[in-house]
């Protein structure tokens, strides 16, 4: 049912690192813009960062220099590698993808929580 899964969440302690992974699952998604989000308790879903098929890669303002989205064609993967994580980065991380960027968000994992105590 579900087209893509993230894995990798957990604990980990502020200035600490983790690395999500989203796979695919029953269909290729190697073609697609893939992006990550994430939504705290009581607040709004946001965009972290996305890459396009190619690779090209943006980020939110909030995890620039710190995180880093890449994606490997031949796994179908996407990471979103979090380096000095601080409390504020507490949240469920989101997978996503779409046709292209000039497209809406269609696709989307379960969700991944990573929790950064202080």
């Amino acid at each position: 049912q579900a087209h893509l899964v993230e894995s990798g969440g957990g604990l980990v302690q502020a200035g600490g690192s983790l690395r999500l992974s989203c796979a695919a699952s029953a269909r290729p998604f190697s073609s697609y813009a893939m992006g990550w989000f994430r939504q705290a308790p009581g607040k709004e879903r946001e965009l972290v960062a996305s890459i396009e098929r190619r690779g090209r890669a943006d980020y939110a303002d909030f995890v620039r220099g710190r995180f880093t989205v890449s994606r490997d064609s031949a796994d179908d993967t996407v990471y979103l590698q979090m380096n000095s994580l601080k409390p504020e980065d507490t949240a469920v991380y989101y997978c996503a993808a779409r046709v292209s960027p000039y497209d809406s968000w269609t696709y989307w994992g379960q969700g991944t929580q990573v929790t950064v105590s202080s």
